[in-house]
């Protein structure tokens, strides 16, 4: 972790916009339009959602081919390379989804941050269930830039599996970018996110009020708040948090673009029923001795080889999310 930043603060945003589906041409405009918004805001860092650039939830749908047809190499994007273009002109890290085809011709779910030199640092996904296409990513992604903060990026439900953030952190992070598609859908979890009718979202302008509760309702901002704000603070680190909005095939997202603090207070948010952009200035000062972070210095790394054991009952990625089965320790014979 590192311990001394070249910065006491950093300006950031994040984003959240109805994409849609395949229309790279129309994601990429309104993009842009967000980066310039951001750019004369003074941001350094700025996250859009996952795979804001060619859509997310008709992708189950499409067939193998129109998956790969979708897909661009990363290294050749014509899509990033307008992003890329971008964070170097304004000077800034900026984070985009896509779908990425490997140069081994694996499909993956990935986000990209192009930083201020021309350079990236690519994420694949690493519990990816969209389609059987995809394949998932097999490694953390932590880097450095040039305002001495080290950053981490994990993918919608990359952050859900605890494990994950705490190995990003160990690796260095300081900031974490968490691109979602999130809120609406349909948990088979009794108690967890159902779906937010189509018609209300149509309907949003009529039904303000309505549209608004539901967003921080327990589909939307309540959902998160169970435990998005434990991974900030467990950890000692700021979260920055994209998602997409609006109808998304037969889902609708709920946007509630936020930002938190390594204590897990939200500093920034959003639950608007519309594109939006949400900014805040990150106290860098306050990671060193958040409880998180301290609590991490308190580790005893030798109790916990059960983390990197099997247990027999674990599961491929769109099984564990799509299986009416019970699944885990509960559902084991005693």
């Amino acid at each position: 972790m590192s311990e001394v930043t070249a910065v006491k603060s950093i300006k950031t945003a994040v984003v959240q916009f109805q994409h849609q589906a395949s229309n790279k041409a129309y994601n990429l405009l309104i993009m842009e339009k967000y980066i310039e918004q951001a750019a004369a805001q003074g941001v350094k860092i700025l996250a859009f959602p996952e795979m804001c650039i060619t859509g997310y939830w008709h992708v189950p749908g499409l067939s193998a081919e129109e998956v790969n047809a979708l897909a661009e190499a990363v290294e050749t994007s014509p899509s990033l390379a307008l992003i890329r273009a971008l964070a170097a002109k304004n000077q800034m890290l900026i984070g985009a989804g896509l779908i990425e085809r490997a140069t081994d011709g694996r499909i993956y779910n990935t986000y990209v941050a192009c930083m201020p030199d021309g350079s990236y640092h690519a994420h694949r996904k690493l519990h990816a269930f969209e389609h059987p296409a995809f394949s998932c990513g097999d490694g953390f992604t932590v880097f450095d830039t040039p305002w001495g903060v080290k950053v981490g990026i994990l993918i919608c439900w990359d952050n859900n599996l605890v494990e994950n953030v705490r190995a990003t952190t160990l690796l260095g992070a300081d900031i974490l970018l968490a691109p979602h598609q999130t809120g609406g859908t349909h948990s088979r979890s009794p108690h967890g996110m159902k779906p937010i009718p189509l018609e209300l979202w149509e309907q949003r302008a009529q039904r303000k009020e309505e549209i608004t509760a539901a967003f921080k309702g327990e589909s939307g901002r309540g959902w998160i708040l169970r435990w998005l704000p434990s991974r900030a603070h467990d950890n000692g680190l700021f979260i920055l948090f994209s998602n997409g909005v609006g109808a998304d095939a037969d889902e609708v997202r709920t946007g509630n673009a936020m930002i938190l603090d390594p204590y897990g207070r939200i500093i920034s948010e959003t639950w608007v029923a519309a594109d939006a952009m949400v900014s805040a200035e990150l106290d860098l000062t306050l990671i060193p001795l958040s409880s998180g972070r301290r609590w991490i210095y308190g580790r005893r790394p030798e109790l916990y080889s059960i983390l990197t054991e099997r247990q027999g009952y674990e599961r491929d990625a769109i099984t564990a999310r799509f299986s009416e089965e019970a699944t885990g320790p509960a559902s084991r014979k005693v």
